[in-house]
């Protein structure tokens, strides 16, 4: 049997084409593709070259629209014993090809390519064709005669062109040599056998059966020289006879050989018909005409039946007619291959395969189920191609050679594609940029045909076999790369069905194949592990990127949260979905990828380097080396660095594993797991590793900036959080260093996060004096904080105790302040133009938390107001007010004890006085505090202006100790402080104006009194500070302006608001000295030492005066009356054991006093028995209002106002 046969083989002609000399396979190639450019070659161009010497036997020769056909066999064929049959199996034309480079001995040309035609005695014209030939080389062929043809060097055009004229010559040559066969056959005729004839000795009766049917056979060989001679008329006319011939002989063989021949000029005359246009009817016709399509199939099937007739059972073990009868199957088939005629083409192509068991010749059985694999996949009947392609190679792999085991393995690759088991270096050139680049486009998106085209699940076992038998003859052929791929894609896709000895074995099997291969191969087949994309992780907070506009200055505007949660639900799309985020990489910044690993296997695998695969040119990939157990995932980091500006696209990793670098596509992971979801394969490799089951991720749009610069924050001291007691201030010193290539040219600090009051200062200007920050440059930011107060105990750590037992309270995570630095690099790069706002390079904004954990410290118990009298001295020497310098911060000291220094007059009641804020303050923590407390004291030049503190000076007072676990009340002493005056639309509440304008001036009055009686406890609550220090580095300051509030609040009318009347008392016999009456009563940085008191004698009639003081804005009419006691306290003026006479009066005195007015009344006391006595002074206020009411806190308006006034003391001296 013969390959590639059809109805029109018989019309062609056979040239053996051979390489003279040595020819490099290059040139070999050129030359063979513009030889078989010329496989037909017009009769109406051959004419020029055609001489016709006698009449030619081809009678009916259309010139006009016939042609010759040629079938060039590349590098020669051997004879066929049944060329006698068939006259178109002869080699009729040897061709030469000779390149003169190569051979410049022309001579030796001639001679080998003599040498070589005497192989071929069959062939009726030779010719050597010379090329590329020397000056020397020309000069010699051009005076040779013969067979060598020199193709002058030139143009490839020119060279055709030769080509074609040299085929035209040889086609005329074998035309006018047909000729002379047939004229020479009908004259004198010739014995023609075949193998079926061909016997050691013939008897007498098979000699005269030969000779009968030699006429029969000689019209048959005609008709095969009219019909390669292009004239199928005539061939028609002799097949005809040679039928007649034959069918009386009983020659069936023959008969069906005239039979096959008269199909083939039947189509070629209505070939040449339908070129011709002949009738409306011809002009229909064709291989696709019913008509002509029954015929074909009528005759065709009388030549099987005819082949089937000449088998004799004595040759069967010989040679044996079925060979023809199978081709005959084939051409019958291959004319009728179509869809439309497919069942009739299987039913021939069944019927081959089933005589394909009676061949003797096992090259006869290889080229018949080779022709019904081709016809089954010209058909789309891949699946049966596949299944003979695969008896082909059974029967290949019968043979001990190593060719033998390389056709077997190629053969199996032509079936992979129909069993899915196809490699990818295959269409690795066409799909692979597909993928690569839709992938960012379809979203991660698949479809369900190539979940399919991976593999079929119930294909397994079959494809498992196919791929066994591939690797089988890949190992016996040599190609250790095609063994690799096999062993590969067999553990890859069919693990689960793989025992692990099994599994085992095909790892050694690519361990073994991989030591054949140079270092470094790659292969398109991927093997293990799988490999799916887990995800991109965010970009660390060091290195945010922010989108800058050069047209707006304040460029970081916006760009920050909002808040101080990183995800909000009124945020739009979901932070997490890479697949419609944008991601940016700088150039020269180190990125990361997260990647899971699985290894289903039952063996240990060693990755020796996997690193992301990038084809774009512009990223360095980092490898690493990864180990995983037997059944188990991993998920890994993969990192690079981009290189240049553009898009990066990642579809993969590249992975060195087993010997072999291969590329692992996440798309084909993930159609993988998308088909095991479905059912469509076998298993899933990363649950069947106990992997939990994981979204899937796409590619994000990746794009690769210039150089940004990039600031790196560290605290001084340590990373670590600050650990701060309530209250605490302490300096926190922040490192910037600029760690990129780029200077920082702009930068911007700004608060987020809770707390922000927590941070006192921020040093901006020493940010702002180091720029441009050039690369490796570092400066030191200060910041001072403060901690806050905490607050209420939480219910979850209340029933929570520390080692002594006290409750401890401390702050939660997530409430520190944060700093917000946005900082960038210039403009343009340098060397580059400036740009404009849209392609600016981006800013950055580096996030720092202010790690700062708050203590609960000193707990605030409760706060209260005191007010402590001590009666004032009535003596010669009055005290005398030592006012306190400008800005001076000593205490004043005479003699006297600094608790003394303490005591101060009071100007709105007359006496001595201490104003105490008492704090009882807890220690719960388990070191101990030192309190310090100091008050702001006001400049005399800030008398009319109370709120002024600019100037003041600080009075510090003992420091007070409280160990851990317990308490302590802390005395602040306070200054002689009274709120302003007041009338008395502070006190009225709710009033009812008869008219409009009324009551907006009575709201308007109050509202001014309020706000003056603010800004005084303001004032008062400002000076006061309340330090505390712990150990050689801790401080910090109380809050205790809450604490002062409150008791200013619940106190300021029983202590702070000045009395109504104001009584005081002084000696009236020392004139000028006895006039200084106490101070103003707005005066309040007077200090009264209190050291300076007198003595009254005894027996001594004293003068006095008591000066009484209305400190209302209205009138007020009053009775007022004086009262002397002693030690004990009883009355020393009335009763029968009076101790002291006086004159004037002393009770019952009535007066009236204008508003912020003094009245004085004297009296004389006189004094009988030396020792300690007190003057107090008290009245009844006549007619109150609504103020004078208020104070009081009186409910009923019949109810009287009683007044007193303070004590003084009185010294009396001498002897009883």
């Amino acid at each position: 049997m013969e390959p590639d046969v059809s109805i029109e083989t018989s019309s062609m002609i056979r040239v053996a084409v051979l390489p003279i000399g040595p020819v490099p396979h290059n040139h070999l190639r050129d030359y063979s593709a513009m030889l078989l450019r010329h496989r037909t070659i017009s009769l109406s161009n051959i004419s020029s070259f055609y001489k016709e010497h006698q009449k030619s036997p081809f009678s009916t020769q259309p010139w006009d629209s016939g042609s010759l056909r040629f079938k060039f066999m590349i590098g020669g064929s051997p004879p066929s014993p049944w060329e006698d049959f068939q006259s178109h199996r002869k080699i009729l034309a040897v061709i030469g090809l000779c390149h003169c480079p190569s051979s410049p001995d022309l001579d030796a040309v001639v001679d080998q390519f003599a040498a070589a035609c005497r192989g071929y005695p069959s062939a009726l014209v030779q010719r050597c064709f010379g090329f590329c030939p020397g000056d020397s080389q020309l000069e010699d062929g051009s005076k040779r005669e013969g067979n060598l043809i020199l193709f002058p060097p030139s143009d490839r055009q020119t060279q055709e062109f030769h080509m074609n004229t040299m085929v035209q010559d040889i086609a005329a040559s074998l035309l006018m040599e047909f000729e002379k066969w047939v004229l020479q056959a009908e004259s004198a005729g010739t014995i023609l056998k075949t193998p079926l004839d061909s016997q050691a000795s013939l008897s007498s009766e098979e000699v005269i059966k030969a000779k009968k049917r030699r006429l029969g056979r000689a019209q048959k060989t005609i008709g095969d020289y009219c019909l390669l001679a292009g004239s199928p008329v005539d061939a028609n006319a002799h097949y005809s006879t040679a039928l007649e011939l034959a069918r009386l002989t009983g020659d069936y063989f023959w008969y069906a050989g005239a039979l096959e021949g008269s199909v083939c000029a039947l189509l070629s005359i209505v070939d040449q018909m339908v070129a011709n246009n002949i009738g409306s009817m011809i002009d229909q016709m064709g291989q696709n005409d019913p008509i002509l399509e029954e015929e074909v199939k009528y005759r065709y099937q009388n030549v099987i039946l005819h082949y089937r007739k000449s088998f004799i059972q004595d040759n069967a073990q010989r040679v044996s007619p079925l060979s023809f009868e199978l081709e005959a199957t084939l051409k019958l088939a291959r004319f009728l291959c179509r869809r439309e005629l497919a069942k009739e083409v299987v039913e021939l192509l069944t019927a081959a395969a089933d005589g394909a068991k009676s061949l003797i010749d096992a090259s006869d059985r290889l080229i018949l189920y080779v022709e019904i694999a081709r016809l089954f996949g010209t058909l789309g009947y891949h699946r049966k191609a596949a299944f003979f392609s695969r008896q082909v190679a059974q029967l290949y792999l019968q043979q001990e050679n190593g060719l033998a085991a390389v056709s077997a393995m190629q053969v199996l690759a032509l079936t992979t594609k129909a069993y899915r088991v196809q490699s990818r270096a295959s269409d690795s050139k066409h799909s692979l940029p597909s993928e690569i680049g839709t992938s960012h486009a379809d979203g991660g998106k698949m479809h369900h045909h190539s979940v399919v085209s991976l593999f079929e699940s119930q294909w397994s076992t079959l494809q498992m076999v196919v791929l066994r038998e591939i690797l089988m003859s890949s190992v016996r052929a040599g190609d250790p790369l095609a063994a690799w791929s096999a062993a590969a894609r067999l553990l890859r896709c069919y693990y689960p069905l793989i025992t692990p000895a099994g599994q085992n074995g095909l790892a050694t099997a690519l361990i073994n194949s991989s030591e054949r291969l140079p270092s470094g191969t790659r292969c398109a087949d991927p093997a293990l592990p799988f490999i799916r994309l887990h995800s991109f992780p965010l970009q660390p907070s060091q290195m945010d990127i922010v989108k800058r506009n050069s047209e707006r200055e304040n460029w970081w505007a916006g760009s920050a949260p909002s808040g101080p949660f990183i995800y909000t639900p009124f945020s739009k799309g979901d932070p997490n979905d890479t697949s419609k985020q944008e991601l940016i990489w700088i150039v020269g910044e180190p990125v990361q990828v997260l990647v899971e690993l699985a290894n289903p296997c039952g063996f240990d695998l060693m990755v020796d380097s996997i690193y992301l695969s990038v084809h774009s040119g512009n990223f360095d990939a980092f490898p690493i080396r990864v180990n995983l157990p037997p059944n188990s995932s991993k998920v890994i980091t993969l990192s690079g660095i981009p290189t240049s500006v553009g898009h990066v696209t990642i579809p993969g990793c590249t992975v060195h594993c087993f010997g072999v670098i291969t590329e692992h596509l996440f798309k084909d992971v993930d159609n993988l797991l998308h088909g095991a979801a479905q059912g469509l394969v076998l298993s899933d490799p990363f649950r069947c590793c106990g992997s939990p089951k994981l979204k899937n991720v796409s590619v994000p749009h990746i794009s690769v900036v210039p150089p940004l610069p990039l600031i790196v924050s560290r605290v001084v001291g340590g990373d670590g959080a600050v650990i701060l007691y309530e209250g605490e201030i302490r300096d926190v010193w922040i490192s910037l260093a600029n760690a990129g290539t780029v200077p920082v040219e702009q930068a911007h600090i700004s608060l987020s996060g809770k707390n922000q009051d927590a941070v006192i200062s921020v040093a901006y200007e020493t940010l702002k004096s180091a720029l441009p920050l050039k690369p490796g440059a570092e400066v030191t930011l200060p910041i001072t904080l403060k901690a806050w107060q905490l607050g209420v105990v939480d219910p979850d750590n209340a029933a929570g105790k520390s080692a002594s037992g006290s409750a401890w309270r401390q702050s939660k995570d997530g409430v520190s302040p944060i700093l917000w630095i946005h900082y960038a690099g210039p403009l343009a790069n340098p060397g580059e133009p400036p740009a404009n706002g849209s392609s600016v390079p981006p800013g950055r904004r580096l996030v720092v938390p202010l790690h700062i954990c708050v203590l609960q410290g000193l707990s605030l118990v409760k706060a209260r107001l005191l007010a402590m009298e001590i009666p004032a001295h009535i003596g010669q020497n009055l005290p005398k007010p030592v006012r306190l310098d400008n800005g001076s911060t000593e205490e004043v000291t005479l003699s006297e004890s600094k608790a003394d220094g303490l005591v101060k007059i009071d100007p709105f009641r007359g006496s001595w006085g201490l104003r105490f804020l008492e704090l009882e303050l807890s220690n719960p923590t388990d070191v101990v505090f030192e309190i310090s407390v100091s008050v702001q004291l006001e400049n005399s030049s800030d008398v009319d202006n109370p709120s002024a503190d600019q100037d003041a000076a600080e009075l510090g007072y003992p420091k007070t100790r409280i160990d851990r676990d317990y308490s302590a009340r802390v005395l602040i002493p306070l200054e002689h402080f009274k709120l302003p005056v007041l009338d008395g639309s502070f006190f009225v509440k709710d009033s009812q104006g008869d008219g409009a304008s009324s009551g907006r001036g009575l709201s308007f009055s109050e509202k001014t009194s309020k706000a003056e009686l603010n800004a005084s406890i303001k004032n008062l609550i400002s000076r006061i500070k309340a330090r505390w220090q712990s150990g050689r580095n801790s401080s910090g300051e109380l809050n205790i302006k809450d604490a002062i509030q409150a008791a200013l609040q619940t106190s300021v009318m029983d202590i702070l608001l000045p009395d109504p009347l104001t009584f005081g008392f002084k000696l009236a016999k020392n004139g000028a000295e006895h006039a200084a009456i106490l101070d103003s009563p707005m005066e309040s940085n007077v200090q009264v030492l209190s050291t300076s008191q007198g003595s009254v004698l005894a027996h001594d009639m004293t003068p006095m005066d008591v000066l009484v003081r209305n400190n209302t804005m209205e009138m007020i009419k009053m009775r007022f009356s004086i009262r002397c006691r002693d030690v004990a306290g009883a009355n020393c003026v009335e009763g029968d054991k009076a101790t002291v006479l006086w004159a004037g009066v002393l009770s019952g005195v009535k007066m009236e006093i204008p508003p912020l007015e003094e009245v004085t009344h004297s009296f004389s006391l006189y004094f009988l028995v030396p020792g300690e006595y007190t003057l107090v002074a008290a009245a009844v206020i006549d007619h109150p209002n609504d103020l004078l009411r208020a104070r009081a806190r009186s409910e009923s308006p019949n109810e009287p106002i009683f007044c007193r006034g303070p004590p003084f003391h009185v010294s009396v001296i001498g002897t009883a």
